[in-house]
């Protein structure tokens, strides 16, 4: 299913044996665009810290009650490694992190969450190997950025500016996010699009801007999108179809009639 990621924040999030705090924040990965962490806001046992928190942790998700249950115990959280997350975070503190959960790295492999498309193939995966060493070369630089930072940014199209970032639509399985929500009301009376990341040429982070490979015109007749409906399959195909783009679920990403994997745990996201 696909949720708004503003909508994310402030969900709780417990352990096996107790609440551990709220969801602040989340970190995406820019290339592939593909959320990482949570970012996660702890209680006094925690002394307040900050806390990553990846979706291979995850037991089961309660949607109808806002809350993220972790296959983790909350000493384990409290131990975990240290990571200031208010700066970039290194490749050799993922390294630091994965190592300590005993995690299969995602990075180096083909797959958005190592050889798979979801993080729980990586939980499974767990219990079955440890950690292998990724291959240097395919590393590469981390591209995490915060989903917070990003939003507001202004989206420039080919020929004008458009609008500003208002949020990110995410697939709550696969955690890629589909598209992002332009807010265009300094142009066209409030009226939200949704632009998917393949249309996009650049982030400069230095300008705050978003580049997408789209005209002012086109985003302006574009299907419009109304945040209080679900997005559905006839929507999207409604939006590919108008810009002429192909679509994503005909790529591969999960031939027609089968599942995602299962959690590591007999409970499974609602």
């Amino acid at each position: 299913m696909l949720r708004s990621l503003k909508d994310l924040e402030q969900y709780a999030v417990s352990a096996t044996d107790g609440d551990i705090g709220h969801v602040a924040n989340l970190l995406f990965d820019d290339e592939r665009w593909i959320v990482r962490y949570l970012v996660v806001e702890t209680g006094g046992f925690f002394s307040g810290r900050r806390v990553l928190i990846t979706p291979i942790s995850f037991r089961q998700v309660d949607w109808s009650t806002r809350r993220f249950h972790l296959a983790l115990t909350r000493d384990k959280v409290k131990n975990s490694p240290s990571v200031d997350v208010d700066k970039p975070v290194s490749r050799q503190q993922e390294l630091d992190y994965f190592g300590y959960y005993a995690y299969p790295y995602y990075w180096g492999y083909p797959g958005q969450w190592g050889i798979g498309s979801y993080p729980s193939q990586l939980a499974l995966a767990r219990q079955n190997q440890a950690p292998a060493e990724p291959d240097p070369k395919q590393s590469g630089d981390v591209h995490l950025r915060s989903e917070k930072e990003i939003r507001g940014y202004h989206i420039e199209g080919i020929d004008a500016a458009i609008g500003h970032v208002d949020d990110f639509i995410i697939d709550d399985e696969t955690w890629e996010v589909r598209y992002l929500v332009v807010d265009t009301r300094n142009w066209w009376l409030d009226k939200k699009v949704l632009v998917a990341p393949q249309w996009t040429n650049r982030i400069s982070w230095a300008e705050h801007k978003v580049f997408v490979d789209l005209s002012r015109q086109a985003i302006k007749a574009s299907p419009e999108w109304i945040p209080t409906a679900p997005i559905n399959r006839e929507y999207e195909a409604r939006l590919y179809d108008y810009y002429g783009r192909p679509v994503y679920w005909d790529s591969g990403d999960r031939p027609a009639g089968t599942a995602p994997p299962q959690h590591h745990s007999t409970s499974h996201p609602g």
